[in-house]
């Protein structure tokens, strides 16, 4: 049975995990959006209660 030998399945394996682990986060962490968001303020906003009508 020749899906049981290890050795070809074995180096796939190993250079897949390469490609996962090295070049993969590297094309990822490059990615830059088109618009970036600017910064809000900190601070918190106040909400005011509602009154209900029909109180």
């Amino acid at each position: 049975m020749p899906q049981l030998n290890p050795s070809p399945w074995f180096m796939i394996l190993v250079f897949s995990w390469l490609v996962f682990i090295f070049i993969a986060p590297t094309k990822v962490m490059s990615h830059t959006f088109n618009n970036e968001p600017n910064p809000r303020t900190t601070e918190a906003t106040t909400t005011n209660p509602w009154n209900w009508p029909w109180h």
